[in-house]
């Protein structure tokens, strides 16, 4: 036989009833969209791992063609992993790859393409440094020194600094204007690491330019030491 409720459980269960009735809807979507959100969220993860185990695949057949030279080959499958999966890493090294091998061919043309792609398109801040860096090598071989300065002019991550300032020195000094290059390759140099070898390279263009990078630095560290022993 049920127990019938006492006075005090009745008020509890109609004030349960009335937030219920009040609220209920507004909780019901709110847990709903929380669930979705939280499905949603393992659904693009599992996209993501799906799109780039597909990427990894082509990236693999574009690696084939490159070593085997089919630049019709590399060609298809840089057009097909761009459309597809343009917004994975395998894309991005996709295009850096082909555009090296383009440009051992000779085709300038199409190493160039690859580049601005990844320089324009690539999510990896590193990625998109490399293709600038080296678009703006193919384009000051080609003596379009505007075009390859824009190239290495914005910001860049920091480990890319001393390379890009090298590059706007030579493109600068090509231009005929020293002593803005003298200036670049100076930041290049402080930039650069010390056990870097290219580091070594930037100081002879130093040197060309009347400048000793070496002496330099020993006279900053005199002068801060003696500063400090005051």
């Amino acid at each position: 036989m049920a127990k019938h409720l006492d006075l005090e459980e009745q008020e509890q269960l109609d004030e349960i009833k009335h937030f219920w009735k009040q609220y209920g809807n507004l909780i019901t979507w709110a847990l709903i969209v929380i669930l979705g959100a939280f499905a949603a969220w393992n659904g693009y993860q599992y996209w993501q791992r799906s799109q780039a185990a597909q990427a990894s695949v082509m990236f693999d057949e574009i690696e084939r063609a490159v070593q085997s030279g089919e630049t019709a080959r590399i060609d298809r499958v840089l057009a097909d992993i761009k459309e597809r999966f343009g917004s994975t890493a395998y894309a991005q090294q996709a295009g850096l790859l082909a555009a090296k091998a383009h440009y051992d061919k000779g085709n300038v043309d199409a190493a160039s393409a690859a580049l601005a792609w990844v320089a324009e398109k690539a999510s990896d801040p590193g990625y998109q440094a490399v293709a600038k860096l080296r678009l703006a090598g193919i384009l000051f071989e080609k003596k379009a020194y505007d075009e390859a300065l824009k190239q290495v002019s914005g910001t860049f991550p920091k480990d890319f600094a001393g390379l890009v300032a090298d590059r706007r020195g030579d493109i600068l000094m090509a231009q005929g204007k020293k002593d803005e290059a003298k200036a670049e390759y100076e930041k290049a140099y402080k930039a650069l690491d010390e056990r870097v070898e290219y580091r070594r390279m930037v100081e002879v263009k130093l040197n060309a330019l009347g400048v000793d990078p070496v002496a330099g630095q020993l006279k900053l560290a005199t002068a801060e030491n003696a500063g400090a022993n005051k």
